[in-house]
């Protein structure tokens, strides 16, 4: 009976530490922005812990803490190292887009199925993340995102609680100057459905009313795909570019599809996703729209 209680506890344990894996996907992608790189961090995390004596396991009060301590430390490094291979990166670098809206989303599928898709992962959120230090955006998507306490936080940033209380503060005004007001998703899907048919058929006029006037086009073809090399500024200067842009091979089509959490459209070929577009709208015309062609950021799309 003693050993069977023994392995009752054994088994709950596992399953305790197991169910950790969505909230922890759910930090390291916001920390890095790369869906990828956030699987491996959780993957390292794990093999971490299981990699300790049991005894030494035992002794941990809370797992799913010292599993978020060891994956934020692992982010900072990895974002640390980033901003030095991404002065490399052909063209602009944008966040990997997750697919879907939220909703009927399961947490054992592929970990795209685990991204909780609330406004923090928006891809205006995300890109304004981007400008954030490192040790700022740890501290900033902890705290205010996942609302750990400043000295948890601590433990992560290798800092004082004080300090981590000012890098919030400074990403949290980041945030504040950065994004404009958004539009509810209705309103942006509607946007979004007359941006797509304006598109093809290439009607400028409406797609100078749908832009705002300075309107940017940001793509990401990683060097591995055609793509703009530098952002697109303009909205009557972006919609004559779109109007002259033949769509690409004979085949392509459009369709409307939530990309994180907000209406976008996405591009196929034969099935084949080639690109996402997401979109960020703000007094009732898109203000920016993010294109992401790298292929190896769209996995979780085919």
């Amino acid at each position: 009976m003693v050993e069977d209680g023994v392995d009752g506890r054994r088994d709950e344990a596992l399953r305790a530490v197991a169910a950790e894996r969505r909230q922890l996907t759910n930090v390291a992608y916001r920390l890095l922005g790369s869906l990828a790189d956030a699987e491996d961090v959780v993957q390292e995390a794990y093999a971490r812990w299981y990699a300790m004596a049991p005894r030494r396991r035992a002794e941990v009060a809370a797992p799913g803490g010292w599993l978020t301590t060891v994956v934020g430390r692992i982010c900072l490094d990895l974002l640390g190292s980033a901003r030095v291979r991404r002065e490399r990166y052909v063209g602009e670098w944008l966040p990997e887009p997750v697919p879907g809206d939220g909703a009927g989303r399961g947490p054992d599928g592929d970990p795209a199925d685990r991204i909780t898709l609330d406004e923090s992962v928006h891809m205006a959120f995300l890109v304004v993340l981007e400008s954030m230090t490192p040790a700022e955006r740890v501290a900033f998507v902890l705290h205010d995102v996942f609302g750990y306490p400043f000295p948890e936080v601590a433990e992560v940033v290798g800092r004082s609680a004080a300090a981590c209380r000012q890098l919030a503060a400074s990403g949290r005004r980041r945030v504040r100057e950065a994004r404009p007001a958004v539009a509810p998703a209705r309103g942006q899907g509607a946007l979004v459905r007359e941006f797509k048919r304006a598109w093809e058929a290439k009607d400028v006029r409406s797609l100078v009313a749908l832009l705002d006037p300075d309107a940017t086009v940001v793509a990401d073809g990683g060097g591995l795909v055609g793509a703009l090399l530098e952002p697109l500024a303009g909205g009557e200067r972006i919609a004559r570019a779109l109007a002259s842009f033949t769509g690409g091979p004979a085949g392509t089509v459009l369709l409307e599809c939530p990309v994180n959490g907000l209406p976008g459209l996405v591009a196929q070929l034969d099935g084949v996703t080639e690109s996402v577009f997401a979109f960020h709208a703000a007094g009732g015309r898109i203000t920016h729209v993010w294109v992401v062609r790298n292929p190896e950021k769209l996995r979780p799309w085919q």
